[in-house]
């Protein structure tokens, strides 16, 4: 039985919802909240700069076990700027890349999430939650592909 290459412009999600690097930290979390993501790709004039995720806010958070106001734990979020607690440079594919590629490095490095890069500019983000619905897709016999992207 001939299988059907996929790539993974054929399940990313595009556009991303993106952020700028001075964009403060609380803005960025009621993004997520709001956006039902965990990845906000973080971009300068459509390019990709860092990646930010809600384990980068759990990070920077202060500790609930130190005595500290609410205006205050708040305070810190809000003067805190995208750019300082970041990832910078993340690892990206393209979106012209075969799906078991980035599939094995999600794998081999434990990442949430991969940006799609074409030409230098952020063009979508591939996830984990993306790689399940394709499976899902591709179980129940339904095709896979929801990219706007032309094919390369």
């Amino acid at each position: 039985m001939p299988q059907q290459e996929y790539f993974v412009r054929d399940v990313m999600t595009a556009p991303a919802v993106s952020i700028a690097p001075k964009t403060a930290l609380l803005d960025a979390a009621l993004l997520l909240r709001g956006s039902a993501t965990r990845h906000l790709p973080v971009v300068e004039g459509g390019r990709l700069v860092g990646l930010l995720t809600d384990r980068d806010l759990q990070r920077c958070a202060p500790s609930r076990l130190i005595p500290i106001t609410e205006d205050a734990y708040n305070e810190v979020f809000a003067k805190t700027m995208v750019e300082r607690v970041m990832t910078r440079d993340p690892q990206t594919v393209s979106s012209a890349t075969a799906l078991h590629e980035a599939v094995s490095l999600m794998q081999q490095t434990k990442y949430g999430c991969l940006p799609v890069v074409d030409d230098e500019m952020l063009v979508g983000i591939l996830t984990r939650g993306d790689l399940i619905d394709a499976l899902a897709k591709l179980l129940s016999g339904t095709a896979i592909g929801k990219s706007p992207l032309p094919s390369l």
